[in-house]
Parts: C-alpha cells; structure tokens; sequence
C-alpha cells in the first residue's frame, strides 16, 4: 500500500489497517491518530512527528524506526518491538507498552508519564 492509499482510505474514515508491510516508508508527520496498526511492519520507517494518538500499534515491528517527536499518547504498544528506535521527545504518555522491547532504544526526553510500562525490555536504552 502506497502512502497516497493510506491517506486516502484513512480520510474516508477506514480506521484498521493490520499487518500491513511498511518498511522504510516516509510517514513523517503522518496523521494516523485512532488507527489500528496492530502487526504492522514499520521496520526503519520514518514516524517524526506523526500523530498516532490513541492507535493500536500492538505486536508492530518499529525496529530502527525515527519516531522523534510523535504523538503516541494513549497509543497501545503491547508486545511491539521497537529496537534502536529513535523517540527522542516522543509523547506516550498514558501509552500501553506491556512486554515492548526497547532494547538499544533513544528515549531522550520522552514524555512517559502514566504509561504502563509492566514487563518493558529496556537492556542498553538511553534515556535523560
């Protein structure tokens, strides 16, 4: 699915875009916000500063994926890897990341505040 697709099918109202392969694909700043992403494949995307507010990014793969400066507030990562990825400043707070591996993961300045972080695999992140 091309991004032009994705935009315009989420304009339309279409909400659940599972298991879709989207790697190194230029989402940066992308409004996503409520879509269900579960699965998805977003491996060494670009995510800078998309809005992915309350989206279901459950079981995603966001190995090496840029996600500085996203919104991802009340967003649900349970079980998605995000490996190297970059979220420096990235908002997720009261966001989901039960069982998340962030192992390597930059959380410069992330805003974590409420968020369930139970079971998180944090080896080696960085994180001020």
């Amino acid at each position: 699915m091309i991004i032009e697709e994705l935009q315009e099918k989420y304009a339309a109202g279409e909400r659940n875009f599972t298991d879709l392969n989207l790697f190194e694909t230029n989402l940066s700043g992308i409004n996503l916000s409520g879509a269900n992403l579960s699965g998805v494949n977003l491996s060494v995307a670009n995510l800078s500063g998309a809005n992915l507010t309350d989206s279901n990014l459950s079981k995603a793969q966001l190995n090496i994926t840029r996600l500085n400066g996203a919104h991802l507030s009340g967003a649900n990562l349970n079980g998605a890897d995000l490996n190297v990825a970059n979220l420096v400043l990235v908002n997720l707070k009261k966001a989901q990341l039960v069982a998340a591996k962030l192992i390597r993961a930059e959380l410069i300045r992330a805003e974590l505040s409420e968020a369930n972080l139970s079971l998180a695999d944090f080896k080696w992140s960085n994180s001020h």
